[in-house]
């Protein structure tokens, strides 16, 4: 079988001293003030000095900011998702009151089976059909995010790769990473793609699926593209949803995190327990934002191996895309709509 990556648990403890505890209070109280005070102050700070040094306003300390990553080898329980630091906070201003916000990235936190033979990728997608099978026996469908990734290419004239890297996720517990460019398309993974038991759900996936037609001559059946469920389940304009987008506008909340903090310390088992149901899934509370670093976006896809950081990227993209069709199914359709996310 292909190569194994396991998750790791993660955990953060961060001790908050006194002054950190007065800092937050200090912080909260200021953002609950009224809007039109903190206007009307401002416009008398200025009319009375002008031209005095500008006053230091209190920030909160960056410990509350900074968590401390421990790797645990012990990976049982391990949950779905784990989260670290991100500096884009979309909530941060004067609209919020007693809430504080931050995004998390998220990062896929199951198994990942990396296979890059012929052999690997067979018995791969083997694993899969058989996967698909259970879960149309058990549930009577299966939904599966599916993802590529290819070589970009700088040059004018010059046309990009073919379709590198195959991602496929219909879980929380395990993501495939196929790396096609040195295995091909074998007999088990034409029959998965090509099988219409399984819903393949991503952004944009008809042009994954025209690209992967035109580079192995192998068709990808039934499709779910979440850009249009989005726009039907969602009120409002219709966009382009792009999956980072779709990421935030779906998972990410302004969560009240006060509570929290006033804890003196806090492990990661007990912090999943507030934020995850019981099938590991994030719940409305969570906040997430899906890393799309550029140096690995469009990275070189082809290479021999793929390093960790491109083998966990694209599990994650594939994860997201499985996820984010379960949310956009269980979200409430708009009023006055009958429309109904298909199985």
């Amino acid at each position: 079988m292909g190569s194994e990556i396991p998750g790791s648990d993660v955990d953060w403890d961060y001790p908050l001293t006194d002054e950190d505890l007065r800092a937050i209070d200090s912080a909260i109280c200021s953002a609950a003030a009224p809007k039109r005070h903190a206007l009307s102050a401002r416009d008398t700070d200025d009319d009375a000095s002008a031209g005095s040094p500008p006053k230091t306003r209190r920030r909160l300390p960056e410990s509350l900011f900074v968590f401390q990553h421990q790797q645990n080898n012990d990976n049982t329980n391990n949950p779905t998702f784990s989260f670290s630091p991100c500096s884009r906070n979309r909530f941060s201003g004067g609209s919020s009151s007693s809430h504080l916000s931050t995004f998390q990235e998220i990062k896929f936190g199951g198994r990942i089976i990396y296979g890059r033979t012929l052999e690997e990728v067979e018995r791969a997608a083997k694993e899969l059909l058989d996967f698909v099978e259970t879960k149309k026996r058990e549930e009577g469908q299966c939904i599966l995010g599916l993802d590529i990734e290819w070589r970009a290419s700088f040059r004018r004239g010059v046309a990009p790769g073919k379709a590198a890297v195959m991602q496929i996720c219909g879980g929380n517990n395990c993501c495939y990473v196929l790396h096609i460019i040195h295995s091909g398309i074998p007999k088990n993974l034409i029959s998965l793609l090509e099988n219409c038991t399984s819903l393949k759900v991503g952004v944009c996936i008809a042009n994954d699926a025209a690209k992967v037609l035109q580079d192995y001559n192998v068709s990808i059946n039934r499709l779910g593209d979440l850009s249009d469920v989005a726009n039907r389940k969602i009120s409002g304009d219709p966009k382009k949803w792009s999956l980072s987008s779709l990421t935030e506008m779906l998972i990410c909340r302004k969560a009240p995190v006060r509570k929290i903090l006033y804890w003196g310390t806090i492990n990661i088992t007990t912090f999943m327990s507030m934020v995850f149901n019981v099938h590991g899934i994030l719940v409305d509370a969570a906040k997430g934002q899906l890393p799309k670093p550029s140096k690995i976006r469009l990275g070189n896809w082809e290479v021999d191996v793929l390093s960790m950081e491109q083998i966990k990227y694209a599990a994650t993209d594939a994860y997201v895309s499985w996820y984010l069709y379960q949310v956009l199914k269980n979200h409430p359709d708009p009023v006055g709509s009958a429309e109904t996310v298909a199985n």
